[in-house]
C-alpha cells in the first residue's frame, strides 16, 4: 500500500514554525545532526568523523536521504530511511527519528516521521524497520501506533573492566595453544601473512551466517569489507584477534573505539568456525579483548547479542558482563 494512506493515528499537532528539510551535507548540518543524534543516545556518542566515513564508504546501491526539522531556525530533529548492506532488499527500509529530548512531546517526531516515510514511498517499500529501546516507552508506543510489530532483541551487555579478576581463567590460553589453537592480533598477521585481509573476509562472511539477523542476509563483499575494516578511523588492528589453526583462521573477536569516549570500546563480531566450536575458542578470544582493554586503562566495553544467542550470552555472563535493557528490532510489513 501507500504509505501516504497509513491509517492515521492520534496525534499532537505540529509547533507552529516547524521546518522540515534535507540534510544538506554542510558541515553545520553534519554538527546539527550528530549533536541531536548524541542528546537523545548519550550513551553511545557518534562523531562528524564517524558520519562522514559512513558517508564515504556507503555502497552506490545502498538508498539513504536525511532531513533535519528546525523549530524558529533551530534544528531539534533529526530524521533518515536507509538501507542494510548486511541484510540488503531493494524494497526493503530502515527508519530512524530523533528528536532532541527538550522537544518530545510537541508532534515534531510525527511531522519528521510522516515526510521521511512519503519520501521512501518513491521506493516502493515491502517493509519498514525501525529500533527502539525497551525501556524508552514513548519510543515503543510512537513505533506500535504506527503499525510496528516486534520480531527480534538485542541484548546490550557491559563489562566493568576494572572490576575484573582475570585470576580464574589463568592457563586457558596455553591450554588452548597446547591443543594447536593460538591467538593473535591482526596487526601481527597484517605484517607477516600477505593473504590476510583476503582469509580475515572469508571467515567473516562464514561467522557471519550464524548471527541471527531479522531479514535474510546478503554477504559483504571484499571491497566493502576492506573498507569497513581496514579504512575505520575506529580500527583497532591490535585489539582485533583472530584464532589460528596453524594458518587457517578459524575465529575472531573485535574492540572497536568510541572517538567521542577513550574510556569505553564496543566489541563487533566475535565468532568461531563451527568445526571448532565448544573447545573454548570463543572464551580467550573474549579474555584477550579485555586484557586489552585492562591494559589500556579502558573502564567499560559494551556488546551486543541476540536474545536467544544463549552460547555468547552464557560467556559474557560467566565474564561479568551485566545485561542492560534490551533493543527491540520492529517491522511494518507493507501489502
Amino acid at each position: 500500500m501507500s504509505l501516504s494512506h497509513e491509517k492515521s493515528v492520534q496525534r499532537t499537532p505540529a509547533p507552529v514554525g516547524l521546518q522540515i528539510r534535507p540534510f544538506t551535507g554542510r558541515d553545520s548540518d553534519y554538527v546539527a545532526a550528530v549533536d541531536l543524534v548524541n542528546a537523545v543516545f548519550p550513551e553511545y556518542p557518534d562523531t562528524i568523523d564517524e558520519w562522514r566515513f559512513g558517508d564515504a564508504n556507503r555502497p552506490a546501491h545502498i538508498k539513504k536521504e536525511r532531513w533535519l526539522a528546525d523549530l524558529d531556525g533551530v534544528p531539534v530533529a533529526y530524521g533518515d530511511y536507509h538501507q542494510f548492506e548486511g541484510m540488503y532488499h531493494p524494497r526493503k527500509f530502515g527508519i530512524f527519528i530523533a528528536v532532541s529530548p527538550a522537544y518530545q512531546g510537541r508532534g515534531i517526531g510525527a511531522a519528521l516521521y510522516d515526510e521521511v516515510v512519503s519520501a521512501v514511498d518513491r521506493h516502493g517499500p515491502t517493509s519498514l524497520r525501525s529500533r527502539a529501546r525497551e525501556d524508552v516507552a514513548r519510543s515503543m508506543r510512537f513505533l506500535i501506533d504506527r503499525g510496528y510489530q516486534e520480531d527480534m532483541r538485542d541484548w546490550e551487555s557491559r563489562l566493568d573492566v576494572t572490576a575484573f579478576d582475570p585470576a580464574p581463567y589463568a592457563g586457558h590460553e596455553d591450554a588452548l595453544r597446547a591443543d594447536g589453537i593460538r591467538v593473535v592480533t591482526l596487526a601481527e598477521l597484517l605484517e607477516k601473512d600477505i593473504d590476510c585481509r583476503e582469509k580475515l573476509w572469508a571467515l567473516d562472511v562464514e561467522l557471519t551466517r550464524d548471527v541471527p539477523h531479522p531479514e535474510p542476509q546478503t554477504p559483504i563483499n571484499r571491497e566493502s569489507f576492506d573498507s569497513w575494516v581496514f579504512n575505520n578511523p575506529n580500527f583497532l588492528p591490535e585489539g582485533y584477534f583472530v584464532a589460528l589453526d596453524g594458518a587457517d583462521y578459524v575465529g575472531s573477536s573485535a574492540l572497536w573505539k568510541s572517538q567521542a569516549d577513550p574510556s569505553e570500546l564496543y566489541t563487533g563480531l566475535t565468532g568461531v568456525r563451527r568445526a571448532y566450536r565448544r573447545r573454548g575458542i570463543a572464551l580467550a578470544l573474549k579474555l584477550r579483548d579485555i586484557a586489552y582493554a585492562r591494559e589500556r586503562g579502558v573502564r567499560v566495553i559494551k556488546t551486543w547479542n541476540e536474545s536467544n544467542n544463549r552460547g555468547m550470552l552464557s560467556i559474557n555472563v560467566a565474564l561479568g558482563f551485566v545485561r542492560q535493557p534490551a533493543w527491540v528490532n520492529f517491522v511494518k510489513k507493507l501489502e
